[in-house]
Parts: C-alpha cells; structure tokens; sequence
C-alpha cells in the first residue's frame, strides 16, 4: 500500500479570504465522505487581504491543511509549478479557490485517474456562469489551442484538473503556461489525457482576477510552448530549414536576374544595371536573413550541448537495471 495520502489537492489563490474557509470545510467533507487519505496546499500568491491570516486560523482546524506564501504575485503558473514539487498523492488535483470548481468532482477525477489509467484529466465547462465577453473569446481561444497543440480539449483554461503523481513531477510550468499543462504532458509523453464535464459555479465572493488581456497572452504563450516542444532539443531543424529555404531563394533569384543581364549584354539588348533593380535587393536581403537564421540555429545547437539539461530523457520504468 502506498505511504503517500490518496489525494493532494493544491488550490493557488489571490484576496480569497472569503471563499477559503467554505472551500476547505467542503473539500473535507468530501474526502471524509469518500474515506480518502488527502493533503490540502492552499498557495498564497501575494495577497494583500486576510487569506494568510485565514489559511493559519484553517490549518490550526485541520492538520491535512498546509500551506505556503509568496512574498509578491508571481502568477498561477508559479504557484502551480511549487506546488507540484511538495505535494505527494497519488492523485494530485488543482482547483481554484473562488467556489467555481466544486470539490463533489473530486471522487470522479480520482476514480478516472486510478482506475481508467488517465494521465491526466482535465475538467470541461460545458455549462458557464461567466458573461459573453468572457465566454465567445474563451471558446475562440480554446478552438486554436486545440489546433495548434493536437490534444482535443473543449476547456483548456479549466482549473480543475487531476493528474498522476508522476506526471506532475516530469513538467516545469513557467511564464503563463498553465493554461497548457495538457501539452506540456502530451510532450513529455503523457498522452493518454481525458476529460470530464465538471459543474460550473457563479462566482460568490469577491471579482474576477483575469482580463480579456489574457487572450493575447494566451495566444502568444501557445506559439511560444508549440515552439519549445517541438525543436527544444534541435533548434537548427526550425532555424536551419528556414535559413537554407530562404538562402536558396535569394540566390536563385540573383542567378536569375545576373543571366537575364548577361542575356541581355550578349544579344545587344536593352539592359538594366543590376543595381537598379528591386528585385535584386529583395535577393540580397533574402541571402542575408538565410545567413542569420543558419547561423542561429548553429548557435541554438552548440547552446543544447552545453546545457546541463541536454539529456533530461524521461524514463517510465526500468527493469533489471540499478537505479
């Protein structure tokens, strides 16, 4: 039987001193219901109301509680990245701390985990409180990601996630990139991911905490993680192919245009000089661009063999062999 608690449940929160206590006297409920052993890790991201004050009175409660604080904001993909390295369950589970995820989605997740062998299953709210300025954007977003990263979500910014142990210590989240924790883990080859729809709830206490402004920063986070996935460990695929298509294509069209002037001389024709052409210019630039991108992927590789992470393989299992 495995010494880690069932479940570990980690809720990032901001100014959510209201919503804390009636989250976790829920989640407790929960897991008592259900007889599972569990770890509850409120993270405080550099609030400036009571949420500390209330997350010391909580775990003064219930020893399951526990807890860390920022010293600033740092953002969900922070929080949720510490978070990951403490915790210990078999099952760990992320939700958010406003009481729009609800905690009765736990057993299911957990069920869905452990008996279905899901590496990670992510919530679906099919069903949404939110005003229209939040959802045709949301849904607009979700219909790109799910084009750029290959993995067939409906919700890629539902917080209510559930994930083996295993997987959460194999990824880094950084930046704004825990919208696309699903292709993270698609990329280091967790990929069996389903999902469930969960029950959405009106926000209760307090306002929301994210803008239309995310959006953008989604979109841009998405071509930066599809990037990253992709050419991580060969930089030059991406920069050298790019370089070369683009060299050969400037010196194709200088060939062209140096014969036609030849051409030209040779049969007493009327001729422009080279220089005078645009289009020769265009070549010159395109030789130019090929140059620098060959060289930036050149410089990418020699980068990757230095690294101390250039051979960070991941290993599932081992057999016969030391560890």
């Amino acid at each position: 039987m495995s010494p880690n608690p069932n479940i570990s449940v980690i809720v990032p929160l901001l100014n959510e001193e209201e919503s804390l206590p009636e989250l976790c006297s829920w989640i407790a409920r929960v897991m008592d219901e259900h007889s599972f052993s569990y770890e509850v890790l409120l993270i405080d991201d550099g609030s400036t109301d009571n949420s500390w004050a209330t997350i010391l009175d909580l775990k003064a409660q219930n020893a399951n509680l526990k807890g860390i604080q920022f010293n600033r904001n740092y953002g969900k993909s922070a929080a949720l990245d510490v978070g990951f390295k403490e915790v210990s369950g078999d099952v760990v589970i992320t939700m958010d701390a406003d009481l729009q995820d609800s905690p009765d989605e736990i057993p299911e997740l957990y069920r869905m985990v452990m008996e279905e062998d899901y590496d990670l299953v992510s919530g679906w709210k099919r069903k949404r409180f939110d005003p229209l300025m939040k959802t045709i954007p949301s849904k607009l977003f979700n219909r790109v990601a799910r084009a750029f990263s290959g993995v067939k979500l409906h919700d890629f910014n539902c917080g209510l996630k559930a994930y083996k142990n295993k997987v959460v210590k194999s990824i880094d989240v950084y930046g704004e990139m825990h919208r696309y924790i699903p292709f993270i883990a698609k990329g280091q080859g967790f990929s069996k991911i389903g999902e469930k729809i969960v029950q959405h709830q009106a926000r209760k206490y307090g306002t929301t905490k994210f803008g239309l402004e995310r959006f953008i920063f989604g979109f841009l986070d998405l071509l930066s993680i599809s990037f990253v996935s992709k050419f991580r460990k060969s930089p030059m695929h991406f920069f050298g192919s790019l370089g070369t298509l683009s060299f050969l294509f400037g010196s194709i069209i200088t060939v062209w245009v140096v014969a036609r002037k030849l051409y030209e001389i040779h049969f007493n024709l009327p001729a422009r000089d080279i220089v005078a052409q645009p289009l020769f210019f265009l070549a010159l630039v395109a030789i130019i661009i090929g140059v620098q991108l060959f060289l930036t992927g050149f410089i990418g590789e020699m980068m990757i063999q230095v690294s101390p992470k250039k051979d960070d393989y991941l290993i599932s299992e081992k057999l016969g062999l030391k560890d």
